[in-house]
């Protein structure tokens, strides 16, 4: 029977991916440190046909026992949130570059022989998504935009060349990338040095670049979290999702058990030293999210979104996931639709205790000078 440590493996993400690998016959060991801001306390969901282990992936001494014990290592772990990595650097940087090298290192060190490794990646390195200028009939890929035109409500990109509006596309992994965040720079390296390891000590590895994970388990309470957890807080609690820029800008959303499933075919396909979008290759506005969650927890009539007109540093526009990588190398394509999985989200959100601290979060970024006025 194959053996896996799944890192962060009590976290939303991780939970899912260790309930992949139970149910198909792998004997999984989870080691996650139930970090406060996503756990008050040992999580109901926990898969009881797994071993737990609770501690700190920057242990040395518990990861090296860990390792030496198992065939395959799925990274999961990692400090989540966009805005909070830009003023919370240091932690960001050590939980996830530096833990990531820690366990790097001790592979190396202590030369385990692994069979796979596997890291959790994020669309977030590619800053904007791919964009075509059909005037010019180029591919663009434009920086993020700049403050003038932000204050000025033109949120959309244009042509370098021609100013013709470019035309959101799907984005492919051979898109430059242009991290725009501290979070996104440090999923970056993650991704970038577990390749790189893999090769030099010729052990397969994939890089997982996960688009926008929605679904069960996620902390509703985490205000650092997902948008649609966001956005459910606010609504269990009366409270209108508020909704950034003119909230026509799009994301790729996937549902968490696609990206469980990811996981798992990653492990088993004969691919190596790759890494590949892990998205449904649809692109979906904020402003649906909003109206679809609104909807589907009853409150249509009561609550409409609260469009901010204001931006938030560091947003992109438009990027959604060209999946054909996926299905050539893993054999992975998303089935989960995203109605069906909104409908998931909210039937296990109702039964959630939230409470919104989205004004809190939100205050944090005003006084770090992250929130900008229209």
């Amino acid at each position: 029977m194959t053996s896996v440590l799944v890192t962060g493996g009590a976290g939303f993400v991780g939970s899912h991916v260790v309930d992949e690998y139970v149910k198909a016959g792998y004997d999984v060991t989870v080691v996650d440190n139930l970090t406060d801001q996503v756990h008050e306390d040992e999580p109901e969901y926990l898969n009881g046909d797994a071993e737990y282990i609770w501690g700190d992936i920057r242990d040395r001494e518990l990861m090296a026992g860990l390792l030496d014990d198992v065939d395959v290592l799925n990274h999961q772990a990692s400090a989540v949130g966009v805005g909070q990595s830009m003023y919370e650097i240091e932690k960001y940087v050590d939980v996830n570059t530096l833990g990531t090298a820690r366990i790097l290192d001790v592979i190396v060190e202590e030369e385990i022989d692994l069979e796979k490794m596997v890291v959790a990646s994020s669309m977030s390195i590619y800053g904007e998504g791919e964009y075509y200028c059909p005037d010019c009939d180029k591919v663009r890929h434009p920086a993020l935009r700049a403050d003038e035109q932000m204050v000025s409500g033109e949120w959309e990109h244009s042509c370098s060349e021609c100013g013709s509006t470019l035309e959101p596309k799907a984005t492919p992994e051979s898109k430059p990338r242009d991290s725009t965040s501290i979070y996104a720079i440090t999923k970056k390296d993650q991704e970038e040095m577990m390749l790189s390891i893999g090769r030099a000590y010729d052990i397969p590895t994939i890089g997982l670049r996960y688009f926008n994970i929605f679904g069960s388990r996620q902390a509703l309470d985490n205000p650092y979290t997902g948008v649609c957890a966001i956005f459910s807080s606010r609504i269990k609690n009366d409270s209108p999702p508020l909704v950034f820029e003119d909230g026509e800008q799009t994301r790729d959303f996937i549902h968490v058990s696609d990206i469980a499933r990811a996981n798992r075919l990653a492990v088993e396909s004969d691919a190596e030293n790759i890494a590949v979008n892990v998205g449904s290759g649809t692109p979906t506005s904020i402003n649906e999210v909003a109206e679809t969650l609104i909807d589907l927890y009853g409150k249509s009539g009561e609550l409409e979104p609260e469009i901010a007109n204001d931006y938030r540093q560091g947003d992109i526009r438009h990027c959604y996931a060209d999946p054909s990588k996926a299905a050539e190398e893993l054999g992975f394509e998303a089935e989960t639709g995203f109605e069906e999985g909104m409908r998931e989200l909210v039937k296990w959100g109702r039964e959630q205790d939230a409470e919104d601290n989205f004004e809190q979060a939100h205050e944090e970024l005003e006084e770090k000078g992250l929130v900008g006025e229209n």
